[in-house]
């Protein structure tokens, strides 16, 4: 299945190659451009069936994401589930629920999001769900760049994990080489 949905992500155009400033800060040859999916609702429900079908013997009550491709996922995937899916906006400190979202004490919370690359999003989230006395029971995200290297203590699910290379912009190979970069 992985391969599959590496060949959907080339096919609809999300792969691009360059020199590409992440989100996270760093550098990176490769850039998943999730957009170029998420624009097209039969991939995005069919991957996010991936992710309602893996959970959902673990009886997840509600889902979280960050912005901005998160709330995309937030929303299948809980569509999927019948329940509420909720997203957390940047703030000075984090991210937190706004827009009159709630977690409720206890509620067994499920983060998605569409790229990991640092995790840091991620652990936000987490952390925002904890603030509210959610309970996170897992995370699942469509692209793992990280090739399984972020670990959040929690079940984890990726529809496909591509091995990406990214680098601090200190030891970036493709500055060293003055190639433009683009910011993302």
């Amino acid at each position: 299945m992985s391969s599959e949905i590496e060949s959907l992500l080339r096919e609809v155009g999300a792969v691009l190659d360059g020199h590409f400033l992440l989100a996270s800060g760093r550098h990176s040859p490769l850039y998943v451009e999730k957009f170029r999916l998420l624009e097209q609702p039969p991939h995005t429900e069919r991957l996010c069936r991936l992710i309602a079908d893996h959970f959902r013997p673990q009886g997840v009550q509600l889902v979280a994401a960050p912005t901005t491709g998160g709330i995309i996922l937030s929303y299948e995937v809980a569509r999927q589930l019948g329940i509420r899916g909720i997203f957390a906006e940047k703030v000075e400190e984090g991210r937190r629920f706004g827009r009159g979202f709630r977690v409720a004490p206890g509620e067994r919370t499920l983060v998605v999001d569409d790229i990991l690359t640092t995790g840091s999003s991620i652990r936000e989230v987490l952390e925002a769900v904890r603030a509210e006395g959610g309970v996170p029971i897992g995370v699942a995200v469509l692209v793992d760049r990280t090739a399984g290297r972020v670990d959040f203590g929690l079940p984890f699910f990726a529809c496909v994990t591509l091995e990406l290379p990214s680098y601090d912009p200190a030891e970036c190979p493709l500055c060293a080489q003055q190639v433009a970069l683009t910011v993302t």
